[in-house]
């Protein structure tokens, strides 16, 4: 059994595991067979812009199962990285392989994006679920379920941007897990939010992840860390500077930023 600390949250964050939930697990999927987008090979990822060194040559490699977080200071490239990923900026060089792909739209369409501010159409909930189903080609009839799984069944005829933040941020993975993604990039859904509504989006996200969406979240609340990752990628100055199991990373990071960073030192 994973456990939890639940420092930051308090007594909200003592999460049931998935197996004793009474909540369907990603109830948009039928199946998680064909699913062969990983593993993750990146080699030399370099981006500059106006002649900045933003990554720097950067190496990573992510199997095809768990929740990697990702982890820095401020300006280590976190948000850049999930994006290039994702096929959303053009590395200025090196390569990025998914099991053997190069990052093109059949690729980047088996992905899922949610931001750190959600973008809702100006349309009821209900809506803004059956504008990406029909994008999508998805059945349409799952729509209750999706909103039911993140807790906004009662609020299918509410105007979306009239949610609270946390309710956006909840519609906004709705969104993401109605694609049926393979990989579910996360730059920092949670930042500025409630503690009840972090709890809520933890959820979400450890469902996911039991049902076989592969999670790449991108967070500087180390406790959110500690819940909920299987390894850990730090991040600094552009490159990665440790990748380590969660466990071993949280005992004993092993290089001098991410010490600094992990007890609340400034990271230079």
């Amino acid at each position: 059994m994973q456990h939890f600390d639940n420092k930051m949250l308090g007594d909200q964050a003592a999460a049931t595991p998935v197996a004793e939930r009474d909540v369907p697990v990603r109830p948009t999927s039928p199946t998680t067979a064909g699913r062969d987008l990983l593993p993750l090979e990146v080699r030399g990822l370099t981006l500059r812009l106006g002649g900045t060194v933003l990554i720097d040559g950067l190496d990573l490699d992510l199997g095809p199962h768990g929740c990697t977080m990702i982890m820095g200071p401020n300006g280590a490239g976190k948000s850049l990285l999930v994006k290039l990923l994702h096929g959303l900026i053009t590395p200025t060089a090196g390569r990025i392989s998914w099991n053997g792909r190069a990052p093109m739209a059949a690729v980047t369409r088996r992905q899922a994006l949610v931001f750190q501010k959600p973008v809702l159409l100006r349309r009821s909930v209900a809506a803004n679920l059956d504008f990406v189903l029909k994008v999508r080609g998805g059945d349409r009839g799952r729509r209750e379920a999706l909103l039911r799984h993140v807790g906004l069944g009662d609020k299918a005829r509410q105007p979306a941007r009239l949610l609270s933040g946390g309710e956006q941020q909840r519609l906004a993975l709705a969104r993401a897990l109605a694609t049926d993604p393979e990989i579910l990039f996360l730059d920092e859904p949670t930042a500025s939010l409630d503690p009840a509504s972090v709890v809520k989006i933890e959820e979400i996200v450890r469902d996911a992840r039991a049902a076989g969406t592969r999670i790449v979240f991108v967070t500087h609340d180390v406790g959110q860390a500690r819940r909920l990752a299987d390894d850990v990628v730090f991040l600094h100055r552009g490159r990665v500077a440790e990748h380590a199991p969660a466990g071993r990373f949280f005992r004993t990071p092993t290089c001098r930023a991410a010490r600094d960073y992990m007890d609340g030192r400034i990271v230079v």
